[in-house]
């Protein structure tokens, strides 16, 4: 990465300092497609973290208004928003709407309101996963009549990652789910896996989807117990987590 501008560099670590496995995801892909790919998973990590800047919802929401007025800057004028990050972030107007999307999704992280149903969940997951993944598949240049499919997928692998968060979410007070009962996770998690089957991918589109390559294997594991979502969820062991995550980086 030493071809990269300062920013570009920060952007970099950031995304490995603060999610390893998309880290190493990026990693598996073409210099080219990673340097566009950095700077889109930078802020969104910037706009994941805001809303639990402060204890306070309505401080918190502030940060996140912060972020939307940057994006709102970006889109209308291609103004970098005056962050360490900033100048990374010119090359992401064209998707700016997207990121706008996925702010005003990450304003209900600030208040400690449930989600009503699992319709709301679905919402929130297609306005977060759905808005992110779109975008890189925008980056990457991923045909148009593509996206619809795509971000359907993507709301599977929000979903997963969600589902993983919970005891996360859970000892921050809030309450992730809006149906904790066995039965309920178990049918949200084959929703899910609905979703990712939905449809057929070409090969860059599936890059765009690459920090999600686990995705099925835990839905599928929560599908049969629902009762690990409060726990760590079971992965595979190394040396077969290794090989799944080599088999999906080269069908990318």
């Amino acid at each position: 990465m030493s071809d990269l501008t300062e920013a570009e560099a920060h952007c970099a670590q950031m995304v490995e300092q603060s999610d390893p496995e998309r880290f190493r995801a990026l990693m598996a892909t073409p210099e080219a497609d990673r340097r566009k790919l950095w700077p889109l998973y930078a802020v969104n990590f910037e706009l994941a973290r805001a809303p639990w800047a402060s204890k306070e919802p309505m401080i918190a929401e502030m940060r996140v208004q912060w972020w939307v007025d940057a994006l709102e800057a970006l889109r209308a004028e291609g103004t970098a928003p005056p962050s360490e990050i900033g100048p990374a972030l010119a090359g992401l107007r064209p998707v700016a709407g997207l990121l706008l999307e996925l702010a005003e999704t990450r304003r209900q992280d600030c208040w400690p309101d449930g989600f009503e149903d699992h319709e709301a969940l679905w919402r929130y997951l297609d306005g977060t996963a759905g808005a992110l993944y779109l975008a890189a598949a925008q980056l990457l240049g991923v045909d148009a009549r593509e996206w619809s499919v795509l971000r359907g997928q993507a709301q599977g692998v929000g979903l997963a990652a969600y589902l993983c968060a919970v005891p996360e979410i859970e000892r921050r007070g809030r309450h992730p789910l809006p149906d904790g009962r066995s039965a309920a996770i178990a049918g949200l998690a084959q929703a899910g896996l609905a979703r990712l089957a939905h449809g057929n991918l070409s090969r860059q589109a599936r890059r765009a989807l690459l920090p999600g390559w686990e995705s099925r294997a835990i839905l599928t594991e929560i599908s049969r117990n629902p009762a690990c979502v409060s726990q760590d969820i079971p992965r595979k062991n190394g040396l077969k987590r290794q090989f799944s995550f080599l088999r999906h980086a080269l069908a990318a």
